[in-house]
């Protein structure tokens, strides 16, 4: 099972999200970034993407691959639903292999300024990885 949910926090938004796997965690706080912002895609063409993301740890992987999501959404105006994601793990770090698909941004509710480490671990229990993520608005 995957999923994600909002939590309350006093300034900013947090995001709990599980997956079965890494890859399936990194989508998830994906869909859920982009409904804390009540992002909609258009109806128009699809658009792609392929960026790869190196990190040292599992946080920073995911800091720098919703980072980059959030680039593509204030510089160019996109926002992504398909999700293709293959990880490696050469000795300098862990490489994400990503290529997502979407459309242009329709609107977006309220803009995420930034993806944060506050309290940021991801944590594996009972056959799944959780992480919570803070989000600058």
């Amino acid at each position: 099972m995957a999923g994600f949910r909002e939590h309350e926090h006093t300034a900013d938004w947090e995001l709990e999200a599980w997956a079965d796997d890494l890859p399936g965690l990194l989508e998830q706080a994906a869909r859920g970034m982009y409904v804390l912002s009540g992002a909609r895609l258009q109806t128009g063409p699809r658009q792609q993407r392929r960026f790869q993301v190196q990190a040292e740890d599992l946080e920073s992987l995911l800091v720098r691959f919703l980072s980059e999501l959030l680039y593509f959404s204030q510089q160019e105006g996109l926002g992504f639903d398909y999700y293709q994601l293959a990880l490696q793990d050469p000795a300098a770090g862990i490489v994400l292999q990503a290529q997502v698909e979407g459309a242009a941004l329709a609107s977006i509710d309220k803009e995420i300024k930034a993806v944060t480490y506050h309290n940021l671990v991801v944590r594996q229990a009972a056959g799944e990885l959780r992480v919570r993520v803070v989000f600058d608005v």
